[in-house]
């Protein structure tokens, strides 16, 4: 289990032959463009400054090219950084000599990619072990680990198939499963489910969240696509050119988005998936009759079970059952539907 989260200060990165000699121009203002026009320089990161909670999600998105990848390389340090730390169990991870790298990459992270990297002529259990190989492990035991792994992610039979015998979707579990079976707390995903059907997406997201559950990695996943971000994500990490422009909890981000970019992203988003009862409960500690609510309960789900029961109200408890509030599902209807901007409204009045 996953015991330390990752802290990401200060972070820089300038791409070009000579980056550190521009942060102090960067620190001062200088855009994206500008840094490229008059110095061929590309700016990655600027000051990139996020909390990665221990045995969490955290969900980096963001438009092609707004940096996510880049970020997500600096933390196994495919990238070196221009500036910064990234700091996993109090030690700097830019700071490694080359031996402690390689073994905080064999044994602390792993990795799942969105074009799936299986090694072809492998079989599903040989893909599965192959970190297990490279840290010298007996194969009597790596088999053993792997065929488990390969179950958990629903894949048994299928342990002496080749990648092309296989389905986008199954290829991704056996991903899943190589990563897993080396037992690292850090689980970095760049755009792991980006290529895969819509349908065979939400699955593989149901599968991540179930044995997230159990397992309680650190992971960090990219993704360009909010409603994945909001399924996925503890927290949520929004880039834009190389910045965060807004970080916290789905429902955070839902609510109060920063400015005009992050409300046109959060527009069309299903609230009621995404608002808890807690947030638009009537505080109370007084139970009435009938339902009982948890507080982080979604209101799409409380509006089913309510208008399954028969019930137009219920209370609010917390994680121990106590009273903490009660809410009525007109209050619950109107949470969930998308307040008009100021412009659709002017549109309305014309």
């Amino acid at each position: 289990m996953a015991s330390h989260g990752i802290e990401i200060r200060n972070l820089y990165k300038i791409f070009g032959p000579n980056g550190a000699a521009h942060i102090e121009a960067v620190k001062a203002g200088i855009s994206k463009s500008e840094l490229n026009e008059k110095h061929g320089h590309v700016l990655g990161l600027k000051d990139i400054n996020i909390s990665m909670p221990a045995g969490g999600i955290t969900v980096v998105m963001g438009l092609s090219g707004s940096g996510k990848s880049t970020l997500i390389r600096h933390i196994n340090r495919l990238i070196e950084p221009t500036s910064g730390e990234v700091l996993y169990d109090g030690v700097d991870v830019c700071q490694m000599n080359q031996l402690e790298l390689r073994e905080f990459r064999r044994h602390k992270t792993a990795m799942v990619f969105q074009k799936f990297a299986l090694l072809p002529h492998r079989t599903v259990l040989e893909n599965t072990v192959y970190g297990l190989d490279i840290q010298g492990i007996p194969r009597s035991k790596s088999e053993e680990i792997g065929r488990r792994w390969i179950d958990r992610v629903g894949l048994a039979g299928f342990e002496g198939h080749y990648p092309n015998q296989l389905s986008g979707g199954m290829q991704q579990r056996v991903g899943l499963a190589r990563a897993l079976s080396n037992d690292a707390d850090i689980l970095l995903m760049d755009e792991a489910y980006s290529a895969l059907d819509p349908l065979i997406r939400v699955d593989m997201q149901t599968v991540l969240l179930d044995l997230q559950q159990e397992l309680k990695k650190t992971v960090v996943f990219i993704t360009h696509d909010l409603d994945e971000a909001l399924r996925l994500g503890d927290k949520i990490a929004i880039l834009r050119d190389g910045q965060v422009i807004q970080q916290g909890s789905g429902q955070d981000i839902v609510l109060q988005p920063a400015d005009d970019y992050i409300s046109a992203f959060v527009k069309e988003v299903n609230r009621g998936r995404v608002i808890m009862l807690g947030t638009i409960m009537s505080p109370s500690t007084m139970a009435a009759e009938g339902l009982a609510l948890p507080s982080d309960m979604v209101l799409e789900t409380a509006a089913r079970m309510m208008t399954e029961a028969r019930q137009t109200s219920a209370n609010v408890v917390d994680e121990a059952g106590k009273p903490v509030g009660h809410v009525d599902l007109q209050q619950i209807i109107g949470a969930m539907v998308t307040p008009k901007s100021h412009e659709d409204n002017q549109i309305a009045a014309a």
